[in-house]
């Protein structure tokens, strides 16, 4: 099946996941760090400027979204981790609950981790990865913004950042990606659609 994405709406929000799947729908999650283009790239992906909040500054998402695409399959929208303004408390809460949700969530079916292409490779990026490789969940890694540097810069990186990873992981895949210009979209649908069949 291959979803329309443009159909998907705001389900609901809240500063813990689940102790409990209760439901047989399959669940894939966003995250990565502030202003890494997460909202913006959830927002490209269905085709609607402002259904995953984009804030004016960092760290504008404070509470884990979902997002129904159809009655089988969801979106969840981590808060982006790493940025100062938000409280250390709750911080610290957000980081632990997407660490139980790898973990624990039996309805999750894949992990897609949003780097700026020109910072990529952060501490909690490697940590979540290596959390998703620890628990045999599948890793698809938007490098987002490739628009804002050269095409030689983009294959110049996305090489390097392929070794790096593939070096440790054996179930991560890399791409470019633009959310303002749609670069990669058909294949980040194309991935979610291959999960949700698998």
């Amino acid at each position: 099946m291959n979803y329309n994405y443009e159909n998907t709406k705001f389900l609901t929000s809240t500063l813990k996941v689940p102790s409990k799947n209760l439901n047989s729908w399959t669940e894939i999650a966003f995250f990565g760090y502030s202003n890494s283009g997460k909202s913006s790239s959830i927002n490209a992906l269905i085709n609607k400027k402002n259904l995953a909040r984009i804030g004016k500054t960092p760290g504008s998402t404070k509470t884990i979204n979902f997002f129904q695409v159809s009655t089988n399959l969801k979106l969840v929208d981590f808060p982006g981790y790493g940025y100062s303004t938000i409280q250390k408390k709750i911080k610290n809460k957000l980081m632990l609950e997407l660490t139980k949700y790898i973990k624990t969530n039996k309805n999750l079916k894949g992990l897609i981790n949003i780097m700026d292409i020109r910072h990529p490779l952060k501490n909690f990026d490697l940590f979540f990865i290596k959390k998703a490789f620890e628990n045999n969940v599948p890793v698809l890694v938007l490098l987002n913004k490739s628009d804002k540097i050269t095409l030689n810069s983009q294959k110049t990186r996305i090489v390097k950042i392929r070794e790096k990873l593939s070096l440790k992981h054996n179930n991560i895949d890399i791409i470019l990606f633009s959310a303002l210009k749609k670069t990669g979209i058909d294949y980040l649908k194309k991935k979610i659609d291959y999960w949700y069949k698998n």
